[in-house]
């Protein structure tokens, strides 16, 4: 009999493993409520100094919504300026669908044997899968990205639907804050949840740029020069689908592909490199985000639409910046995708 096998088979084994599993959980849980603890003290702080009314220490729901939504307004342009600079402006929607799946199923599960999971939870490894299914398709049937997206995108809504209408009573009601977002439903596990999200998107990127940007501008010279281009392509699927998940905690599934194309496309406009357009289109997320938020709160409307709407106003600000400083010969708007790479000729192999 195998290792495995007898582990499985002996509990003294098996439950030692188990406890130190969940003792590790428990202290990035821990670590992680200790984070939202300390930002509670920062919002309390500046209601004192600003009295904002969204940030009275009462409202901790708004307190984990800003954060959620500044987390997203760093992640979504983060990963989305790779995105459009690859023509991959709509993973983000067939992505988000597929989300919904997984939410259906955590919802779902829940109702049936009562199996305590978190919706969120769900959503991100289904997400996942979803974004590997859309390389693989495209790798083993040749078909064009789109077309991959566009089967993800229809198995994972029908699949969603379909566990909802059979048991419409259970999740129809709950459903529509995922589907629309909603500040008030950010509890402090799924900001929990945002935050190790966060961790994992900013410090993948952080280690893996050169490769990411030799891959996105040109494929064929990374591939040439050594770099695993499949590799890169499926963490940079993955990296979208956990921005989706973030996201349509305030954003709602159907919305939520915007912030990774809108505040980008405003960036290009006025940006010259790279760089300055991924810095640029976090600026111009963040904006939409604080300013859509706020407009939520005080006008009673859905989070998840006035901050696109902030978001769409703010990218035809950038296209009129942009129009006016190259007439007036400051700077030449580049195209999209044809943003300087800012790569050298060794920045994308791998030693």
């Amino acid at each position: 009999m195998s290792a495995v096998a007898l582990a499985a088979a002996d509990p003294a084994v098996v439950l030692p493993l188990q406890g130190g599993l969940a003792g590790v959980g428990d202290a990035v849980f821990g670590v992680l409520l200790w984070v939202l603890e300390q930002w509670y003290w920062l919002m309390d702080w500046v209601y004192y100094v600003t009295g904002l009314e969204m940030l009275n220490p009462r409202y901790r729901f708004m307190h984990r919504a800003i954060l959620v939504g500044l987390c997203v307004g760093v992640m979504a342009p983060l990963i989305g300026t790779f995105l459009v600079h690859r023509q991959l402006a709509l993973i983000g929607d067939a992505l988000a669908h597929t989300a919904f799946a997984g939410v259906a199923i955590g919802l779902f599960l829940n109702a049936v044997i009562d199996l305590g999971v978190s919706p969120y939870l769900t959503a991100v490894v289904v997400a996942m899968i979803a974004a590997l299914f859309i390389e693989l398709i495209s790798e083993v049937t040749d078909a064009y990205n789109d077309v991959s997206m566009a089967i993800v995108l229809s198995t994972g809504f029908a699949l969603g639907t379909t566990l909802i209408s059979l048991n419409a009573g259970g999740l129809a009601v709950g459903v529509n804050q995922f589907l629309f977002g909603n500040l008030s439903t950010v509890s402090p596990a799924s900001a929990a949840i945002l935050l190790v999200l966060f961790a994992v998107i900013v410090g993948t990127v952080a280690i893996t740029r050169n490769q990411l940007l030799y891959v996105t501008f040109d494929e064929t010279a990374a591939a040439v020069s050594g770099i695993p281009v499949n590799w890169y392509n499926r963490v940079m699927v993955m990296l979208t689908a956990m921005v989706v998940v973030g996201a349509m905690q305030i954003m709602g599934v159907i919305l939520v592909a915007a912030m990774l194309v809108v505040p980008v496309a405003g960036a290009t406009q006025v940006s010259r490199s790279f760089s300055e357009s991924l810095v640029v289109s976090v600026v111009l997320a963040e904006l939409a985000v604080l300013l859509g938020i706020a407009a939520a709160y005080y006008g009673g409307v859905t989070a998840g639409g006035i901050i696109v709407l902030f978001a769409v106003a703010i990218y035809v600000c950038a296209v009129v910046l942009g129009k006016l400083q190259s007439a007036r010969g400051e700077r030449v708007t580049p195209e999209m995708g044809s943003i300087e790479a800012e790569t050298d000729a060794g920045a994308g192999a791998d030693d």
